[in-house]
């Protein structure tokens, strides 16, 4: 699913600097993280490939903007 997430963020733009997902030192959790990211977003393998499926606009939609996890968990729902 990191491998997923990252072919996405990949086809909408975003280099690995700027935003990409890594799976993290606590099993069962991954991190999405980079430039464009205020702050590491941590989370299950499958939320975090929903939320860059679903919430992470296109790069050059988002702009100058930076995503902030807070926005991110509230796209959640």
């Amino acid at each position: 699913m990191i491998d997923e997430a990252n072919e996405l963020l990949q086809a909408k733009g975003y280099t690995p600097a700027h935003l990409h997902a890594v799976a993290a030192p606590l099993p069962g959790k991954a991190l999405l993280k980079g430039t464009k990211i205020l702050s590491p977003f941590s989370d299950t393998p499958e939320t975090i490939l929903r939320v860059v499926r679903d919430l992470v606009p296109p790069a050059d939609e988002l702009g100058r903007r930076t995503l902030t996890p807070h926005e991110l968990r509230a796209g959640l729902g």
